[in-house]
């Protein structure tokens, strides 16, 4: 164990056995430092891995405090069924994606960001002036693995996450839904195991059923993400070809794995020979600073293929997604050009101006703030109008989180009498190959106004009276 770990296994000790009380200010880098005889380093790391298990936080200018809001209502781990399955639910993923936000009433069952921010004014004009200026931009080929600009931009962008990419690493794709579908042919053939959180995306297990594979779902914990221990008895017992996860910000639960937890996967399926597909759509948009690093970041042999997207940070409308796949670029590359070709090129030029001139960086950091805001309210509003069972998870960052009724209360029929009254939502199901989770629900709290989520948290609170008093 390294000193860092030793510290924060003390601090967290502390914490847990009420030493330091919730809200309350520990000491500081510097006075910690003193103490136990170690660098400034190795506090500041320390404070970091707390801060990934969200026990501490930092403040600007004040020090680190305990986390004023313990939870003591996460969701369940989860326990999905120990054998390889099909993915079923694409009649009701079908469904409820024709059922649009553009309905009446408030619709919370989509991940869409906030595309309102005037922090987003600058690509929009930048966009506009490619369209008036340099039309024929947009009309003819261009680069397979999208265009050189938007490359470099995104392996500045990588460095965040801890990893260093050159230009020629990485292959832009339609968004990550096909980021993700390419990854899962290009380190598969139809009938494999691909091992994944449970639950998990319905995107991410519809991409498993459209490439005829079988998911074999691991259990997941809410705050520190799928269980490394039932995960090597799976790889074990099963010939499993690959693992698909998204442990940063993830989608549903929300959690963030901790850092040496993200390594000791890697290292995981380093020994059993697999590739592992990252999802890391939402990592810019943690609410840790710095953003959490990647698994891609461990990687060593080229068997990690990260994938990620603007259109969670940006707009999915803008359709850039992109592949850094290791050792599989080439097969990733030859996937693509025969599942679509290039992309469209002027939103790949706009995007990369927006990063370059600094635009991204200044609208992350705005959408960061207003969405743990808009996560604070949404909880206290759950908190206050659902049941006193209501379990509810508490999102590291993003802005989608997962609630958790009564075993006896059936989220799909409650998503139909919802519909009814104008409030959407995403019900459990859709997340997971069997169709477990039908007492959970996903919430998007991106979009909308204070009023207008209070009013849809009010509307389903009564729904679920309703239901239960029949």
């Amino acid at each position: 164990m390294t000193l860092y770990q030793k510290l924060a296994n003390r601090l967290r000790e502390h914490i847990q056995h009420d030493f330091y009380k919730p809200g309350d200010k520990l000491p500081s880098v510097r006075q910690l430092a003193q103490e136990h005889g170690v660098s400034i380093s190795t506090v500041q790391e320390a404070y970091r891995q707390l801060e990934q298990e969200l026990l501490v936080e930092a403040r600007p200018k004040s020090g680190y405090f305990v986390c004023s809001q313990k939870q003591d209502n996460l969701p369940s781990i989860s326990r999905p069924p120990q054998r390889p399955l099909e993915v079923s639910q694409w009649e009701e993923v079908l469904n409820m994606l024709m059922n649009r936000s553009g309905n009446k009433g408030v619709q919370l069952q989509h991940a869409m960001p906030n595309m309102k921010s005037a922090t987003l004014k600058p690509l929009l004009k930048t966009l506009s002036d490619l369209t008036k200026q340099k039309p024929e931009l947009g009309l003819g080929y261009a680069d397979i693995r999208g265009t050189k600009e938007l490359r470099i931009q995104l392996c500045r962008l990588a460095v965040a996450s801890g990893c260093q990419l050159h230009p020629d690493d990485l292959v832009v794709t339609s968004g990550c839904q096909e980021a993700l579908s390419v990854c899962l042919r290009a380190v598969t053939e139809p009938g494999d195991i691909i091992a994944i959180e449970s639950p998990s995306f319905y995107g991410s297990m519809q991409a498993i059923k459209a490439a005829n594979l079988k998911a074999m779902e691991i259990p997941t914990h809410p705050e520190t993400g799928i269980s490394l221990e039932a995960l090597e008895l799976a790889l074990d017992q099963w010939p499993i070809k690959a693992i698909f996860v998204t442990p940063t910000c993830n989608n549903p639960m929300g959690y963030t794995m901790p850092e040496d937890k993200k390594e000791q996967l890697y290292r995981l399926a380093q020994s059993y020979d697999i590739a592992i597909i990252e999802d890391d759509i939402y990592g810019d948009i943690s609410y840790q600073f710095p953003r959490p690093k990647t698994i891609k970041s461990f990687d060593e042999d080229g068997r990690v293929l990260l994938c990620s997207s603007f259109s969670k940070t940006i707009a999915p409308g803008m359709r850039v997604g992109w592949i850094a796949p290791g050792r599989y670029r080439d097969k990733v590359t030859h996937i693509k050009y025969v599942s679509s070709s290039m992309c469209p090129v002027l939103s790949q030029l706009a995007i990369a101006k927006f990063i370059r001139l600094g635009g991204y960086d200044k609208h992350i950091r705005k959408m960061r703030q207003d969405y743990e805001q808009q996560r604070d309210h949404l909880l206290s509003v759950i908190k206050t109008y659902l049941p006193n069972s209501t379990r509810v998870s508490y999102p590291a960052g993003s802005f989608i989180l997962w609630v958790e009724l009564h075993s006896s209360i059936d989220s799909v029929k409650l998503v139909e009498r919802c519909r009814e009254e104008g409030v959407g939502f995403a019900p459990g199901p859709l997340f997971s190959a069997t169709g477990k989770y039908r007492n959970c629900f996903r919430l998007n709290f991106s979009e909308q106004s204070v009023e207008k989520r209070e009013w849809a948290i009010k509307t389903l609170a009564n729904v679920i009276l309703k239901e239960a008093s029949k």
